[in-house]
């Protein structure tokens, strides 16, 4: 740090100190643990005992001031010391295996991470027999700083990362940079999207002005409102064009995928959606300004709310309804948005969204009533929708889909498995809606289809508990037999008592797993921006949570196909995998990136995870095919002075075992985030052609990664529907 910088940080930590403090104007035990924001009271009781330099129960600004000093100002070997005096609990200037498999079990407590006491010892053993290297039965400093220089990424940044308030503010930030939006890299990279939204811009600007041309003799107002009514005759037309998904995953297989930006047809639905908004009160306020000319400056016999809210003007082509159609149509569009909202949708109430969308029937019907020439633009591509939705309910109830297996995962996820009909065929990382009588009759949810098209007898579909049908799902095949047959479902009339008895008296439950024969409707499938993966030849699939399940399908379908190219000697058990391109696979690398919350989490897929490694058991002539990179977010970094020990422990055992003591995967789980720069500057540094990145997951975290495509020039896709 500069001398600035030393100032600032002095500031900063004094008036930090003394908004903890009380009168006294020193630090208990207990402020200094919420301070900390620790989960084990170990390390604070540890740091607090090597804080508090005189031993009087208390920390002041001074003896704080001078251990910051030694944590942020200190040399390697201070900060060693501090680290030793930690994991020497008993003062005795030596660490006995006891002593390290306390702090060892507080580190797992404060990563969030469960092992059985045998795994612990294992991990102690390991860490222990590594360091003591005279094998005296006891680690000194010498031995203990030996240990950690060979970890060299621990040794960059060593600091207590959890508590706040001993950083000083990151100056860094504040130093202005170029907005995205301005950089080469996002236009090079967003090129198809934003010429297709110039396009859009121009051709309305087109028809806005051709309208007010038109009506140039009825004043200015009236000449904006019919120049956004022209607009909105297009754009209520091609909102609806946006949403044909048999249309557009049919597309999506032929080379108009390369010019028109089909992957983005969700954004720009919901563009489209917020113009109409906008159009339409610029058109009722036009309207409102043009009626009150009317009634001031031309002396009429009607007041303006009379022209707004009732027929006796006569304006319209129906019975003079127009107004009055008018003023709906403004209630029932702002309604639609408002629902629509992303807080509505990601807050635990799709059903909000659900049902207040399909007005779109009465928006399309008011339009018809309110403007004479709608109909014209509409009468195309509204047969089309009514053909796909046609199409989609007969596909629908074509056949008799079942569940038949259900499985309840960490985290409220509910694995459903479906008999798989003849006629179904789908790509990887497709998605269905899927309606199921017995807990809403008349919803349908999209979900990505988990399992691989190979995989002919059954259809996978992974569902995590976040809102309202989700929950009630979890529940239906939560709760015990005797309770499942509900008095009100079954009153609701003779065929569904009988269905659900059929249900129930094939059921056979076990905790967390049933077999089951309980009816449900799918329609589908429906194509993703993951289809373009067979024709990359370097794809990076990153899924945060329950954001693997396309991946999930995509990885089994892979590696079907991967084990069709693998070649075997006919002379020894020695096999690899022919690096051909072809019409169906280009593919070269594959890096799978997998974020979880917590440990529990990696339950989901981890048997799946565990076949695809066992297929690529050995190393191929140019490095593995698939790469799977697993990380934790709750678990501390290795910097961290509160896992530090946990995390060599955790890699020594990996190394030894060759299975990661978390996941039992080989592939080693990281802690902490994924540092993106250095992710996407290593596959970079491979050349195994262009990079394209696929994303899966919670939409704050899109932007960041998507901000890094564009720095390293890849071809960013997100999944969304």
């Amino acid at each position: 740090m500069s001398l600035d910088e030393d100032a600032r940080w002095l500031e900063w930590v004094t008036k930090q100190f003394e908004s903890i403090a009380g009168d006294d104007k020193e630090i208990d035990l207990d402020e200094f643990k919420t301070a900390l924001k620790v989960k084990e009271s170990f390390f604070a009781e540890r740091f607090f005992a090597l804080f508090d330099s005189d031993g009087s129960s208390s920390i002041s600004l001074d003896e704080l001031l001078k251990a910051l000093d030694l944590l942020i100002h200190g040399s390697e070997t201070d900060k060693l010391k501090f680290l030793f005096q930690v994991y020497d609990v008993d003062g005795s200037g030596s660490i006995d295996p006891d002593e390290l498999r306390t702090v060892l079990k507080s580190c797992l407590r404060e990563s969030a991470i469960s092992l059985p006491e045998e795994k612990l010892d294992d991990l102690t053993l390991a860490l222990f027999e590594s360091a003591d290297k005279d094998n005296s039965g006891s680690i000194t400093f010498e031995e203990l700083k030996a240990e950690l220089e060979t970890f060299p990424e621990v040794m960059e940044n060593l600091t207590i990362s959890a508590a706040n308030w001993l950083k000083p503010p990151d100056v860094d930030q504040k130093k202005r940079q170029t907005p995205r939006y301005l950089t080469r890299a996002y236009w090079h990279n967003n090129s198809r999207k934003l010429l297709f939204l110039c396009m859009y811009a121009c051709l309305s600007l087109l028809l806005f002005i051709g309208a007010m041309l038109q009506h140039s003799h009825g004043g200015a107002w009236y000449m904006v409102a019919k120049g956004c009514g022209q607009c909105l005759n297009f754009n209520c037309t091609f909102i609806m064009v946006l949403m044909l998904r048999r249309c557009l995953t049919w597309l999506r297989a032929t080379w108009v995928v390369r010019v028109l930006p089909l992957d983005q047809n969700i954004l720009l639905h919901q563009i489209v959606g917020y113009a109409i908004l906008c159009y339409t009160l610029v058109h009722t306020t036009a309207h409102i300004f043009n009626f009150g000319t009317h009634t001031h400056t031309q002396h009429s016999e009607y007041s303006l709310w009379e022209y707004l809210l009732t027929t006796r003007p006569g304006i319209g082509w129906v019975k003079g309804t127009a107004s009055v159609t008018g003023v709906v149509l403004q209630v029932v569009i702002c309604l639609m948005v408002l629902c629509s909202s992303t807080f509505v949708r990601r807050s635990g109430h799709f059903e909000v969204f659900y049902w207040s969308h399909l007005s779109y029937v009465w928006v399309w019907s008011l339009l018809m009533v309110h403007c004479a020439n709608f109909w014209k633009w509409f009468v195309v591509p509204g047969l089309v929708f009514l053909l796909e939705k046609i199409v989609g309910i007969a596909v629908s109830r074509m056949g008799g889909l079942y569940i038949v297996e259900v499985n309840l995962l960490p985290s409220k996820v509910t694995h459903l498995v479906i008999k798989r009909p003849q006629f179904f065929h789908f790509k990887p990382g497709d998605y269905v809606y899927i309606n199921i009588p017995v807990i809403a009759k008349y919803e349908w949810h999209p979900f990505t289809i988990s399992s691989a098209p190979e995989q002919s007898d059954t259809l996978w579909l992974h569902v995590r508990s976040m809102g309202q049908w989700t929950n009630r799902l979890y529940e239906y095949f939560r709760q015990p037999e005797s309770q499942t047959v509900s008095p009100k479902r079954l009153a609701t009339s003779l065929r569904n008592r009988r269905q659900l008895l059929k249900a129930q008296s094939s059921a056979k439950f076990g905790e967390n797993h049933r077999f089951c024969n309980i009816k449900c409707y799918v329609d589908g499938p429906y194509g993703t921006p993951t289809r373009q993966i067979f024709a990359s030849e370097h794809a990076v699939l990153i899924g945060a949570g329950i954001g693997i399940t396309p991946f999930a399908s995509i990885l089994q379908s892979i590696m079907y196909r991967y084990r069709r190219r693998k070649q075997n000697c006919p002379n020894c058990n020695y096999s690899w995998c022919e690096n051909i391109k072809d019409s169906d696979m280009k593919l070269r690398k594959v890096d799978f990136i997998w974020i979880n919350r917590d440990q529990k989490s990696f339950e989901w897929f981890v048997s799946l995870l565990t076949k695809l490694e066992m297929d690529q058991a050995d190393e191929e002539p140019e490095g593995r095919f698939l790469e799977m990179h697993m990380y934790m977010t709750s678990a501390l970094s290795k910097n961290d002075m509160k896992a530090i020990g946990l995390q060599m422990a955790l890699d020594l055992l990996a190394k030894k075992e060759k299975r990661d003591s978390i996941t039992g995967l080989r592939t080693r789980t990281q802690p902490g985030r994924p540092e993106w720069g250095k992710v996407f500057q290593k596959v970079s540094e491979e050349k195994k052609g262009k990079v394209h990145v696929f994303y899966c997951g919670s939409p704050a975290l899109a932007k960041v990664i998507k901000a890094q495509c564009e720095h390293f020039g890849f071809n960013f896709y997100k999944e969304n529907f």
